[in-house]
């Protein structure tokens, strides 16, 4: 901490303005939640008149300093944007007018996302995180410290964590579009190469076992049981063998329901964009089982070789059919069945040779995305990492 900055309580620079209201019978009411982690207030929902149980609220206004009772602990400070102003919060957000002649409001929102103010709020809470009741009362809310340098020096500090923020997320910004290229690359890839081929039939012609859903049991993450690959296994191009939860009491698979090296896996559910994933089962996961949202099959591998199937089914062209073919009474869970998988259009007539120079160019570049992804993925912890350190070295007087 600067020697030359003093560490205040909240009660210095904020005192209450708690504005309650009743809501009528028939009074729809827009409620306000609170992000973690010092992101701040947001429109929960509009609440029907009938479902609000207890008609006493608090109005909010534009520059209102807000917190969450309850999760205090986990940073949810923050200040009320113009966006939010007039509408509703119950009880546990206890409201604040901010002293703007001693505290600047943009340092105070950076302060907000200071992991030692939340290590200051938690120690000062009461009850049980367990049970979701440790809970910060208002009046220990104003005990809470600030480290205070005069208003000039604030909105220094606030334009430099800006410069160093806006930085960060145009890192990210870059990260996310290498990564976002990379997927176009692909996809353009296997457009232009599975559009070369003109002679279509059904998938069923190539089909020798055909589409069968995993058997449907309750199961855990943990067990001694066998090992069931779940939905989440199968991603765009292949098998997660970590990806499996096991048979919650003990069951008996069938030979139809186990595994062999070399069946295809579809997800036959999930949502929108997952239905129709497709990997061929690795070596490892011979004589496990997979889940009731997925559908095994096998091939004819004298006609067509598993993996140019699963890019096949990949392809834009076979993954726009699948969208528009999907159905479902829940929107966020899409099902395609197996006579539709069966009726797919698919090329007949390529030689193998021709298939596995087809598989091993899209797999090398498959592995160039893959490779690009866990390059993006460190170097976006590495910046996740950024801004609590810049947080804290601002409020130390050391930026």
């Amino acid at each position: 901490m600067s020697a030359t900055w003093p560490k205040v309580k909240f009660s210095e620079f904020l005192k209450p303005n708690s504005r309650p209201y009743t809501l009528g019978p028939d009074e729809d009411a827009n409620l306000v939640g609170m992000r973690l982690y010092g992101a701040g207030p947001f429109h929960r929902e509009l609440k029907s008149a009938m479902r609000i149980a207890k008609k006493t609220h608090f109005v909010i206004k534009t520059g209102d300093i807000i917190y969450n009772k309850l999760f205090a602990w986990k940073g949810t400070f923050g200040i009320v944007p113009p966006e939010l102003d007039g509408m509703f919060v119950s009880d546990k957000f206890p409201t604040y007018e901010l002293d703007r002649t001693k505290v600047d409001q943009e340092f105070l929102a950076w302060y907000f996302r200071c992991r030692s103010l939340w290590e200051e709020a938690q120690g000062m809470s009461t009850g049980s995180a367990a049970f979701s009741k440790l809970t910060l009362n208002p009046p220990k809310f104003l005990l809470l410290t600030m480290p205070l340098p005069p208003l000039p020096e604030q909105y220094k500090i606030v334009i430099k964590i800006k410069e160093l923020y806006n930085s960060i997320m145009e890192a990210h910004r870059l990260r996310n579009l290498a990564i976002n290229e990379s997927k176009t690359c692909l996809e353009t890839c296997l457009q232009e190469l599975m559009s070369k081929f003109e002679r279509l039939d059904h998938f069923e012609k190539v089909i020798t076992f055909k589409p069968r859903s995993g058997p449907s049991f309750m199961t855990t993450t943990t067990g001694n049981g066998i090992p069931i690959l779940m939905p989440s296994s199968v991603t765009g191009f292949g098998v997660n063998p970590r990806k499996i939860e096991y048979p919650m009491h003990p069951v008996k698979v069938g030979d139809k329901d186990s595994l062999l090296a070399g069946d295809i896996l579809i997800a036959r559910g999930n949502k929108r964009d997952q239905v129709g994933n497709a990997g061929v089962v690795p070596p490892e996961c011979e004589g496990w089982t997979y889940a009731n949202l997925l559908m095994r099959l096998q091939v004819d591998k004298t006609k067509v070789i598993p993996e140019f199937c699963v890019y096949w089914l990949r392809s834009p062209q076979i993954r726009k059919i699948i969208y528009n073919q999907m159905s479902g009474t829940n929107p966020n869970i899409q099902k395609i069945n197996q006579q539709k998988i069966l009726r797919l259009p698919f090329t007949i007539g390529i030689h193998l040779s021709d298939q596995q120079r087809i598989v091993d160019t899209l797999n090398e570049l498959q592995s160039y995305t893959d490779a690009l992804k866990q390059v993006q993925a460190a170097t976006a912890a590495e910046l996740d990492a950024l801004l609590p350190s810049i947080l804290d070295k601002a409020f130390k007087g050391e930026l």
